[in-house]
């Protein structure tokens, strides 16, 4: 199972680029009003995830995947739980985030997230989870790093970025488990791959969908 996560790895590495977002905030260059932009978009995305990894949890219930999606679903549960802690630390309220418009293709990675769900295998997304999981949880810890030094937040304000920073080894090997699960089955490994790497692009899509009109 370490040759797909490695071509999937490799994919998404051809098609790698910097975080302009990030890079900014780490020097202080991203406006207040973009942080609310960035809570408010998060409340949008990981309510959708939450919903997409319970889609997946009742669409493959079996062990190992019923399991894996089951704990995905329940992580972003605590994610939109501590998302308040940050949304409330740059002035974002429950009508705040409710009235936001949110920026359309910030949002097409939990549309993409939903289709996957919806009518994808069972070892596409968990491919994508083992794929991305360095670099999506070094963009949350630095934007938790970044978001203490130089705008001052508290750890528990950005307990929610924290969190998506590390995934529990055990939570990996069940993401393994249903990779291997799933091509035993005969699921196509050439579209967990695609998975995997358009879920890397979707992200680069949401920070790059923030980031844009900054300088």
């Amino acid at each position: 199972m370490t040759d797909i996560v490695s071509r999937a790895r490799t994919e998404i590495a051809k098609h790698a680029s910097r975080n302009r977002f990030v890079d900014l905030l780490e020097t202080g260059a991203v406006p207040e009003e973009r942080l609310r932009w960035l809570a408010a978009e998060l409340y949008r995305l990981v309510g959708s995830d939450r919903r997409s990894q319970a889609i997946l949890a009742s669409r493959f219930p079996a062990a190992p995947a019923g399991d894996l999606y089951l704990t995905l679903a329940q992580g972003e549960a605590e994610a939109l739980r501590l998302l308040d802690d940050f949304a409330a630390a740059v002035g974002m309220g429950a009508a705040e985030l409710a009235a936001y418009e949110p920026v359309p293709l910030a949002q097409a990675y939990p549309a993409y997230l939903t289709q996957v769900a919806v009518s994808g295998p069972s070892s596409a997304m968990a491919l994508a989870l083992l794929a991305n999981v360095d670099e999506s949880g070094g963009t949350y810890a630095r934007v938790a790093a970044a978001l203490r030094a130089e705008y001052g937040l508290s750890e528990e304000a950005v307990g929610h970025f924290l969190f998506f920073s590390e995934t529990p080894p055990e939570l990996l090997d069940q993401a393994m488990a249903v990779v291997a699960a799933g091509l035993a089955n005969g699921e196509d490994a050439d579209e967990a791959v695609r998975t995997a790497r358009i879920v890397s692009a979707l992200e680069d899509a949401f920070w790059d969908a923030l980031a844009d009109g900054l300088a």
